[in-house]
């Protein structure tokens, strides 16, 4: 006898792979993969404001492990989802945006110490708020980011990060591959006049030993050589973390020959505390807070073309209320580190290139991720240990991680129409182009006013601004006759 309708079971719900929960095991390893990938970028910040400020060892070593708690912290809102309006709900690690250094750099070198730092986490308590007032005013703006503007911005993220991987793997900047000849410019400096050409006085410069040195790009090369081999015969899980066993192995090899040491992880403690407003009451002036603002302007910006670039390579769309969520958790992000004692927080670039690299879409690896960072900020040993990972050991990861970027960008602009509209070709050469100038030219807002630097300094943020006003002017903002979109206005 056939069951009635009303009592046949209901089709079981197909789990995107978004949402799909790995086996606890497996977590852990992706999201120790995520945590490598994004590490050195999390504690550069502290380093570099903290000394600006003027802190002592200590005080700098607590905004680091405050730093490393407040990343796990708010990517486990932002990945795992806080209600409807707090968390975007991809695979993202969260983590301290480069933008903000130059306004807190700014605020140390005219008051250093702990009331410098005191006036920082104040602005940042109050841009944080603001920004979250103005979420959904940047979430409206979706529907001026259709294939064209997206793809191009995300082909602009990756050329960003190779930067980053290149550098990664020669041992720092392309500014570091020199340094001042100290006894030649004594001399110069003692003798006045003698021996110094006619014009311009240029500093004597010798060449780095330590950049682009031979055994450290080896290294990278073989971490690069083993991740492309796993990917290549190995399947399933051990293929997935192919990154995470490329890094081992460049640690192995750093450690026989000397590169690699652990005597910091024999000094650091075992257990650290992290303490909201640790320098004390937070100072609020309006003028920092507005800077701050734009600054997160800046960075809400950045965040809606990596959750684009989520949105194509998970293959969920982004709709105007999860960008929005997404965008809030920016926002509330910064409110905590004010909090905490650390810095604004935006999503990471280098990790949407790991999750094109491995192909895990889940968002609990990087919930995984948030929770071991949580750890790591109140285990300064364990943090001890992961920081000690040379950086040219991911010098060759970060070639195929940031490469999948811009891969990406470049699959989503190869359904966008070329032929039959030719004007889409304009938006994508001159928005790259417009976005290469601070790479190519860093200084080349030096003659501007220093409060629209934040928003000149990011090729990124240059690029979207570029081609979103190119496909207004061309197509008035409307779609680009792209098969398939990465997202939705609905709500």
């Amino acid at each position: 006898m056939l069951a009635s309708p009303a009592r046949r079971a209901a089709p079981p719900t197909v789990l995107h792979p978004i949402d799909e929960r790995l086996p606890l095991p497996r977590l852990a390893a992706l999201g120790l993969q995520h945590v490598l990938v994004m590490y050195g970028g999390a504690v550069a910040v502290p380093l570099i404001v903290g000394r600006a400020l003027g802190l002592t060892p200590a005080e700098v070593a607590l905004l680091i492990s405050a730093d490393l708690f407040c990343c796990g912290l708010v990517t486990l809102i932002q990945s795992l989802g806080v209600s409807p309006y707090f968390g975007v709900r991809l695979p993202v690690m969260m983590g301290v945006t480069f933008a903000a250094v130059g306004p807190m750099v700014a605020v140390a070198n005219v008051n250093g110490g702990t009331d410098g730092a005191r006036a920082i986490f104040g602005a940042l308590i109050g841009a944080g708020i603001v920004s979250m007032a103005l979420a959904p005013v940047m979430g409206r703006l979706l529907r001026f980011f259709p294939p064209v503007v997206t793809g191009t911005i995300i082909v602009m993220i990756g050329v960003n990060l190779m930067r980053v991987g290149i550098g990664w793997a020669m041992g720092g900047p392309a500014s570091a591959a020199q340094t001042p000849d100290v006894a030649v410019l004594r001399s110069m400096l003692a003798s006045p006049g003698v021996g110094v050409p006619a014009g311009p006085l240029r500093v004597p410069m010798i060449d780095n030993p330590g950049y682009a040195a031979l055994d450290h790009l080896a290294v990278a090369l073989l971490v690069l050589v083993v991740i492309l081999l796993i990917i290549r015969y190995l399947r399933g899980f051990l293929a997935n973390i192919a990154v995470l066993l490329g890094a081992i192995t460049g640690c192995a090899v750093a450690v026989v020959t000397g590169e690699m040491t652990f005597e910091k992880v024999a000094n650091a403690p075992w257990f650290g505390l992290v303490r909201p407003f640790a320098f004390g009451t937070p100072t609020f002036d309006p003028v920092l807070i507005g800077t701050m603002t734009l600054v997160m302007i800046v960075v809400m910006i950045e965040s809606t073309g990596m959750f684009l670039a989520l949105a194509d390579i998970t293959g969920r769309p982004l709709t105007r209320r999860s960008l929005t969520a997404g965008l809030r958790v920016d926002g509330l992000g910064t409110v905590i580190g004010g909090v905490f004692n650390t810095f604004p927080y935006t999503s990471f670039s280098q990790n949407v290139g790991l999750v094109s690299v491995t192909g895990v879409k889940s968002r609990w690896v990087c919930v995984a991720g948030g929770a071991i960072m949580v750890v790591l900020g109140l285990l300064p040993k364990l943090a001890a240990l992961v920081e000690s990972v040379p950086l040219f050991v991911l010098g060759g990861a970060g070639l195929v991680m940031f490469g999948m970027v811009v891969a990406s960008g470049i699959r989503i602009l190869s359904n966008v129409d070329f032929q039959g509209n030719r004007r889409n070709l304009y938006i994508v050469a001159i928005a790259v182009g417009v976005g290469m100038i601070p790479q190519e030219a860093p200084r080349w807002t030096q003659q501007m006013a220093h409060a629209v630097r934040p928003l000149l300094e990011s090729g990124i943020l240059l690029t979207s601004i570029a081609a979103v006003l190119l496909n207004l002017h061309f197509n008035g903002g409307g779609a680009t006759d792209a098969p398939n979109h990465t997202h939705t206005d609905a709500s």
